[in-house]
């Protein structure tokens, strides 16, 4: 595995690939993400995983300073995952001047996880659109978990004409149901067992509109109203069409069911695919 920090050396050494993957991180990984890169690997002959902390998806207020930082150990297990190249970038080498220019985006940016982060996924697309010109892949893999941003990603390739395949993995979760995260390693003991309340309770929103409940505001405010009794502040529970992340109708064929809330500091989402019974 080789590790390259800058871009003319990324270039230079990915023109004798045949094909390339890849797989967007800001580090601190876990097995989430390696499910990613086995993904990365079946669809490609070189995987190049990226690790940066993107300063500009990032609001002033949030965890730019604190977020997990563990270069060594993550270089590690992508070596024993057999990436091939591993693109460590400094901020300087993404960001040599201020980035003035950046990706102006749909209405859908502007909703669930937009509202409660102005400029996120302006933040998101920027970086990704400057890393998909620097390694130009065929493939791009994204996990589900961010589904908002997934779904962001795939309208910008389609949109601009990139000749780049964005393939998803499956959300990747503990036994108790917890979405992996890497910010997960912020919760204390009390609150890692409460964690898995957003998933449960993902999930019974989702059984209620499988047994034929199609009041989806009532069964958003029931959701949020039993994560506010045990002690979360929600910024949102939703139902929506799976593909354009407007308001569910009770016709639709394929749902989304997205949450968002916080667990003391630890901000969590979630979401849960399903199509209509």
């Amino acid at each position: 595995m080789e590790i390259i920090t800058d871009i003319m050396s990324l270039r230079a050494r990915l023109q004798r690939e045949s094909s390339i993957a890849l797989v967007p991180t800001m580090g601190n990984l876990h097995t989430g993400h390696l499910s990613l890169v086995q993904i990365a690997r079946q669809h490609a002959a070189c995987t190049v995983v990226s690790i940066f902390v993107n300063r500009l998806q990032f609001a002033p207020h949030e965890d730019f300073d604190r977020y997990p930082r563990t270069q060594e150990d993550d270089c590690r297990l992508l070596k024993e995952n057999g990436v091939d190249i591993v693109f460590l970038p400094g901020e300087k080498i993404l960001y040599p001047v201020s980035q003035t220019f950046q990706v102006s985006l749909p209405a859908m940016a502007d909703t669930l996880e937009g509202t409660c982060r102005p400029g996120f996924f302006r933040g998101v697309a920027t970086v990704v659109l400057k890393l998909f010109n620097i390694v130009q892949p065929q493939i791009a893999v994204f996990g589900q978990k961010d589904f908002q941003q997934l779904q962001i990603i795939r309208g910008m390739v389609e949109q601009f004409n990139l000749p780049i395949k964005i393939l998803a993995g499956e959300t990747v979760r503990v036994d108790d149901g917890l979405a992996l995260s890497s910010r997960n390693s912020y919760l204390d003991a009390k609150q890692r067992q409460e964690a898995s309340q957003l998933a449960w309770v993902l999930q019974q929103v989702k059984q209620r509109i499988e047994a034929g409940e199609h009041n989806f505001a009532r069964l958003e405010q029931w959701a949020a109203q039993r994560l506010h009794e045990r002690g979360w502040k929600v910024d949102y529970v939703a139902v929506c069409h799976q593909q354009t992340l407007s308001r569910a109708a009770a016709d639709d064929q394929q749902y989304v069911i997205l949450g968002a809330a916080w667990l003391g500091q630890t901000r969590l989402i979630d979401n849960l695919l399903f199509s209509r019974p």
